[in-house]
């Protein structure tokens, strides 16, 4: 772990500021996340921008957003965003079942488990998932622009995973009740 400031608007650098206050009109609160990141105002701006994209410049429905949020937060072992993403699930009513399954590693209805799939082999593959992947991938429904859209919101996920990784950044309040444990770290307690 690197250690690291939790900035809030009088500790953060002048040019994290606006991008802090942005944060507070957008979630009502500072999230843990963005004070960490805003130590680089570059890789708050880029999160945030990132963040807009993936809600209002994809093709995906919220709960196709979810899927791909949650099926990378699962992957990278995400501490911090697994919870976020089940909060921000919640507020829009994404089905508790779908949820749970992205949460537990648990089947999904098909068309969702094929965006998982595919998502996991976009990762796993360091964006080389070959011909047999993306053939499954579009047999289901998905074209060009879906896979365009999951590298745009893995690409989000890299930042903020990472981050949070590096700086074990302290989980909001908000997001606590929906605390996660990655099943290999449970399964060797």
């Amino acid at each position: 772990m690197v250690t690291t400031t939790v900035h809030t608007l009088d500790t953060a650098p002048e040019a994290s500021k606006p991008l802090l206050e942005n944060s507070i009109k957008a979630f009502g609160r500072l999230p843990s996340l963005h004070g960490v990141m805003a130590e680089s105002p570059g890789l708050l701006e880029g999160y945030q921008h990132l963040h807009r994209l993936a809600i209002n410049g994809t093709a995906f429905t919220p709960e196709e957003r979810t899927v791909v949020w949650m099926t990378v937060n699962v992957a990278n072992q995400c501490h911090y965003c697994v919870p976020a993403h089940t909060g921000i699930a919640k507020m829009e009513k994404i089905d508790e079942d779908v949820v749970n399954a992205l949460r537990d590693e648990t089947p999904l209805p098909e068309k969702l488990e094929a965006l998982r799939t595919f998502t996991l082999a976009i990762r796993d593959s360091h964006g080389r998932p070959g011909a047999e992947a993306i053939a499954a991938f579009e047999a289901v429904g998905y074209g060009e622009r879906a896979i365009l859209d999951t590298v745009l919101i893995y690409a989000q996920k890299v930042m903020s995973n990472f981050t949070n990784a590096l700086f074990e950044t302290p989980t909001d309040a908000a997001f606590a009740p929906f605390a996660w444990e990655p099943k290999a770290k449970v399964a060797a307690e």
